[in-house]
């Protein structure tokens, strides 16, 4: 005996098939070669790698470099990402070393 499915369980399983393929757009302001700044890309590389594979774009600023980008970002601590999409807007200040709180906050869940 097969059972239809409700509507309400159609619009669970597209949101959860949308979840697996929208983009995520990153941008991680950083302050040249500091040892932060590197364990932050390195950190959040990674776990676009993991959780995101193929589905982020990930831009690197260097706030020396690029102060003009800082500012109209109104940027006061560096390392910082910005999850630009999927809405809601979030920022993360640190090395990204707490991949928990990361993950949380661009609303992936860890892999087990």
């Amino acid at each position: 005996m097969t059972k239809k499915k409700t509507a309400a369980a159609r619009k669970v399983e597209k949101a959860h098939r949308s979840k697996e393929t929208e983009k995520h757009v990153l941008k991680l302001y950083v302050t040249g070669l500091t040892p932060a700044s590197t364990r932050a890309i390195a950190n959040i590389k990674k776990i676009c790698e993991e959780h995101l594979q193929g589905r982020y774009a990930l831009e690197v600023i260097d706030i020396y470099q690029q102060p003009v980008l800082a500012k109209g970002e109104q940027i006061i601590a560096a390392p910082t990402l910005i999850k630009k999409l999927p809405l809601p807007l979030r920022r993360f200040i640190g090395d990204m070393s707490d991949s928990g709180r990361i993950l949380m906050g661009l609303d992936l869940r860890p892999k087990k």
